[in-house]
């Protein structure tokens, strides 16, 4: 017959691998759309990630698309980025920032990586000439493709 301690020690090993199994699965009802408008509605935003997607652990660049609710591109803006994985409690490994509008309303965000598969969220506060707001959006990172 196992020993208290034994026992005691296998029910911590369940309880540990069930909390984990539970944090890498994002919530079924997640919205991982990478267009939407702000909090406030003060802008429209559009995030394009990477073709193809990067490998985990890889440094990586964004774009982000900035319109008006009409849309009508917005020049001049200023963001901050945030971010991390939510069932984790941790943030962004980097300290990712948008450089530069590379285009009609449309800036490189630069400087990101994500460190594990799962759930991460990625917030930008957006300071531009119609005020400011702020959006945060969903993406779940799985293992990509192994290339040929």
């Amino acid at each position: 017959m196992p020993t208290f301690p034994t026992l005691v020690r296998a029910a911590l090993v369940l309880i540990s691998a069930s909390l984990v199994a539970g944090c890498m699965t994002a919530p079924a009802d997640l919205d991982v759309s990478l267009d939407r408008p702000t909090a406030a509605g003060v802008y429209r935003v559009t995030l394009v990630p990477p073709q193809p997607a990067p490998a985990i652990n890889q440094m990586h660049s964004w774009q982000v698309k900035l319109t008006a609710p009409d849309g009508a591109p917005v020049h001049d803006a200023r963001f901050a980025v945030d971010g991390g994985m939510p069932q984790h409690g941790h943030g962004l490994p980097t300290q990712p920032r948008v450089t530069r509008e590379i285009s009609e309303g449309t800036y490189a965000l630069e400087g990101m990586k994500f460190s594990m598969t799962g759930w991460w969220e990625v917030k930008l506060a957006i300071q531009g000439p119609l005020g400011a707001d702020k959006v945060t959006f969903n993406t779940v990172v799985g293992n990509p493709p192994a290339r040929p």
